[in-house]
Order: C-alpha cells, then sequence, then structure tokens
C-alpha cells in the first residue's frame, strides 16, 4: 500500500517536469517540443498496464531470440547452398570431360575395328589369289614348287620364264602374305585394346554420371531447407511482428509521456555517445596522426545513401552505382522467388551504390569486395566499414556497418534492404575499410 502514494507522486512530477519543458521550448525554437501529458491514469491501471507490458515484452524479447536464430541458421543455409552448388558445378564439369573422353575411345576403337577389318580383307584377297595360281598349275599339271613345273618348257626362255614365276609366288608373294597376315593381328590387338579403353571410358562417365546425381541430389536437399527456414522465419518474424504491435499498444496506454520521455532520453544518449565518438575519431585523425576509422563525413554520406533504400526488395544480382536493378537467374532459390524479375539489391549490388556516393566502384562481388580496401581488427570496426560473412571457407554475404552495434544489408531472397543487428555467427574476422 505504501508504493501508491509514491507512484502517484512521481507521475505528477513527471507532469510538471513536461509542462516546464514544454514552456522551454516554446521559449527557444533550437529545443524539440516535448508532446503535452496523457491523463493521469490510476495506481490500478498502471499496475494492470506494467503487468502487460512485461509479458508481451518477454514474448517479444523470446520471439526476437528465435527470429536471430533462425536468420542465423538461414545464412549458415545460404553458405552451404552455395558450396553445394560449386560442388555440382565440380561434377558437371567431370562429367564432361568423362563424355569427351569416351566419344575419343568409342572414336580410336571404331578406326582400329576398320583397320582391322581391312588388313583381314588383304589377307584374305592375297589368300585367295595364291590359291587361283596353284589351282591353275596344278591344272597344268605341275605343282607349286616342285619339280615338275619346270617340265615342259619349251625352250630355255621359257624356263626361265616359270622359275621367275615360282621364285615370285614362293618368294615375294608368300612374304607379302606373311606381312599381311601380321599387320592384321596387330591391327587386332589394337582393336582389342582400344575397345579396352572404351570400357574404361564407359566406367569413368558412368561415375561421373552418378557424382553428378550425387551432388544435384544434395544441392536440392540443401535449397529445400534453405526453403523451409526461410518460411519458419518469416513464420516468426509475423509472430513477433504482432507481438510488437500489441506491445507497443500496451506501451502507448501505460507509458503515456513517462515512455516518451524515456525513449527520448535514450537517444539523446545514443546521439551524445555517437557524436562524442565521431569527434575521438575526427580528432584522431588530424595533426599528422592515423584515423581510428573511416573519414567521417564520406562514411556518412555512404551510410545514408544506403539507408535511403531501406525497404527495397531483394534481388539476387541486382543494384548498381545508379540504384537498384533488375535480378539475374541463379538456377535455385532466387528463381523460385522471381529475383529476375524484381528491381532491388542483393548484398554486394547495395555496397556498389552506397560507395558511389563517394566515388568508390567495388566489384559485384562479395569476395573481391573484401579485398577492396585495409582490412582491420573485427574489435575496431567503426562505421562505413564493410562486414563479410563466410561458409565452408567462401564469402557469400557482405553488409555495412553503420554503428551502436548495427548494420544495414539486402540480407537474401524474399527480403528487403534493412537495418539489422551485427550478427557474429559466421562473421569473419576482420572489416574491410575503403575510405
Amino acid at each position: 500500500m505504501g508504493a501508491v502514494p509514491v507512484r502517484r507522486t512521481l507521475s505528477l512530477r513527471l507532469v510538471i517536469t513536461a509542462v516546464v519543458l514544454a514552456s522551454v521550448a516554446t521559449a527557444t525554437p533550437a529545443v524539440a517540443a516535448v508532446p503535452p501529458p496523457p491523463p493521469n491514469p490510476s495506481d490500478t491501471d498502471i499496475d494492470r498496464g506494467h503487468a502487460d507490458v512485461d509479458a508481451k515484452a518477454g514474448e517479444v524479447g523470446r520471439l526476437t531470440n528465435q527470429v536471430a536464430e533462425a536468420e542465423a541458421r538461414l545464412m549458415d543455409l545460404q553458405g552451404v547452398v552455395e558450396a553445394k552448388l560449386e560442388d555440382a558445378n565440380k561434377a558437371l564439369v567431370d562429367l564432361r570431360a568423362a563424355e569427351d573422353e569416351a566419344t575419343r575411345a568409342k572414336a580410336d576403337a571404331d578406326a582400329a575395328r576398320r583397320e582391322s577389318d581391312g588388313a583381314g580383307k588383304a589377307v584374305d584377297d592375297a589368300r585367295s589369289q595364291l590359291d587361283e595360281f596353284a589351282a591353275g598349275s596344278f591344272k597344268q599339271g605341275s605343282t607349286l614348287g616342285s619339280f615338275s613345273a619346270y617340265l615342259g618348257a619349251t625352250g630355255p626362255e621359257d624356263l626361265l620364264a616359270r622359275e621367275q614365276m615360282l621364285n615370285a609366288v614362293s618368294g615375294s608373294g608368300l612374304e607379302a602374305l606373311d606381312g599381311l597376315q601380321r599387320a592384321r593381328l596387330t591391327k587386332a590387338n589394337l582393336d582389342s585394346r582400344a575397345r579396352a579403353a572404351v570400357d574404361v571410358a564407359t566406367k569413368r562417365q558412368g561415375e561421373a554420371e552418378e557424382a553428378k546425381r550425387t551432388a544435384d541430389a544434395a544441392t536440392e536437399r540443401a535449397r529445400q531447407a534453405q526453403h523451409d527456414q526461410l518460411a519458419q522465419s518469416e513464420q516468426l518474424r509475423a509472430t513477433r511482428a504482432d507481438y510488437e504491435k500489441q506491445l507497443n499498444d500496451a506501451q502507448a496506454q501505460v507509458g503515456g509521456l513517462e515512455d516518451q520521455r524515456a525513449r527520448y532520453e535514450k537517444w539523446l544518449a545514443d546521439k551524445k555517445r555517437e557524436d562524442e565518438e565521431n569527434a575521438r575519431r575526427v580528432s584522431a585523425g588530424g595533426g599528422g596522426g592515423q584515423s581510428a576509422g573511416p573519414a567521417a563525413g564520406r562514411a556518412r554520406t555512404v551510410i545514408d545513401r544506403a539507408l535511403s533504400q531501406l525497404g527495397v526488395e531483394y534481388a539476387w544480382g541486382g543494384g548498381d552505382g545508379r540504384g537498384p536493378t533488375q535480378g539475374i537467374r541463379d538456377g535455385g532459390v532466387a528463381d523460385s522467388y522471381g529475383d529476375f524479375a524484381k528491381i532491388g539489391f542483393d548484398c554486394s549490388g547495395l555496397m556498389i551504390y552506397a560507395f558511389a556516393g563517394v566515388g568508390v566502384r567495388l566489384p559485384h562481388y562479395s569476395g573481391y569486395q573484401a579485398e577492396a580496401g585495409r582490412q582491420v581488427p573485427l574489435s575496431d570496426m567503426a562505421p562505413g566499414d564493410m562486414l563479410f560473412w563466410s561458409s565452408e571457407g567462401h564469402i557469400h554475404h557482405v553488409a555495412l556497418y553503420i554503428g551502436n552495434g548495427q548494420m544495414v544489408e539486402a540480407p537474401y531472397s524474399g527480403s528487403v534492404v534493412r537495418i539489422a543487428p551485427v550478427r557474429y555467427g559466421g562473421i569473419e574476422s576482420y572489416a574491410t575499410r575503403v575510405l
């Protein structure tokens, strides 16, 4: 019971303070006017309102943690999908190489088979001709290579001609026949080896096709996991948004001037800290000293350009120095969200637009953007620095640090350019300072 007078006295003091501040604001235009105080609620209403605010604030906090965890998981899955896509690309390259090898092996086998068939036909033709000659010689009463082949010669010239004929058949003719036979055997061996090479190439092609199917299946599973995680994240964000609205309504009912004043004082304190930090950095950068962060004016320009695009749709491959552009196809998740038909930014496209405001041209790839300036320890990051995230050693996301633990980013398909707390899961140990 003793708390009731204290709370009522506090409310009266806040009302009086607000009236005084409002009077000062009227007399001094440079100070922002404070809204008029709301009606003074009863202590019972305030107690009930505070209990309602506490319950909804707890639920919002719980949902905020769940959203952060879901989005961290989503960013991890993005990295996994990109890694699986690279595996699928490698499998495709290997498959094409195996197909080319199989095609060459089959062509070589066909050529060897044709040469073997040609050599066999030549041998068969030569043997046929020899058989015909032997048969003709037999019909004439002589045997090939026998003495009787010389009988019946009409004279020395005829005898010499028969000898030359027999020598030709028994010598060069038979040697040619042996040569052709050896050639046929050689070609047959080549044909056999060529068929073996075809078998090996066909086996490798089959293995490459299986590896491609495995890589494609892994990629599809990763994409499906990412799609499911995105749906869960969207559901959590929608639920959190509903509770945030309920919390805001409850705070409006119970807080009134007290809540508004607390929020404004917090903003002033944060603004004062930011101004003092900027002044300290500018001072540290003067007099020949080394600046602790990016040049304040140029960093402010870069940040303001990025913040000017809040709410613009995410479009994979979108964004240049002039602003949002039409996205491109990725053959996967981005296509399922129709990014190729949207006008917007992806993460690196937003950085290109932001830094174009101070004349800095960046490549449209987060991995190269990480190397576009001086890398400083993450503990020394300052407004205007770029932050990066990686998976399996590959950088896949970039955001712009804007101070007070906040960043602006184009996160993923189905989302928009937004401000978010810096995520430390999977973040690189450095920030890249371009200015």
